[in-house]
């Protein structure tokens, strides 16, 4: 979905996605300002024209927010990481991903452990 979108309307999409709303001087800003509030509303603009973002009026002025759901746009990102990077394994990917991390956190731990438990039930 997103990999064929130029690299400007790619970072404006993701860093919405990140957000998860905001204004254009929010995206700009958040995107380290490294462009124009202008080109930031043009790209925005294009990706509403494409379906990906959706605009709102607010009480202070227009809001951006991805029209996919995020989750949904994750994993697709995810499952594209996984083929290209790591052959498609999973548990490879995952093993990179836990060593990107110092420490987990309890919760994340659990987390984890659900995930284990459903995938083994699931006979995966």
């Amino acid at each position: 979905m997103i990999e064929t979108l130029p690299r400007r309307e790619r970072e404006v999409f993701e860093t919405l996605c990140r957000l998860q709303t905001g204004a254009t001087s929010a995206v700009r800003a958040a995107m380290g300002g490294s462009l124009s509030d202008s080109a930031v509303r043009t790209l925005l603009a294009r990706l509403e024209a494409k379906g990906l973002v959706s605009r709102e009026s607010h009480s202070d002025g227009v809001l951006f927010r991805p029209s996919p759901r995020p989750e949904t746009i994750a994993a697709s990102a995810l499952r594209r990481t996984v083929d290209t990077f790591f052959a498609g394994s999973a548990a490879s990917a995952a093993t990179a991903l836990l060593g990107l991390t110092q420490t987990l956190q309890p919760e994340e731990l659990e987390a984890l452990e659900r995930a284990i438990g459903e995938a083994r039930e699931r006979g995966s």
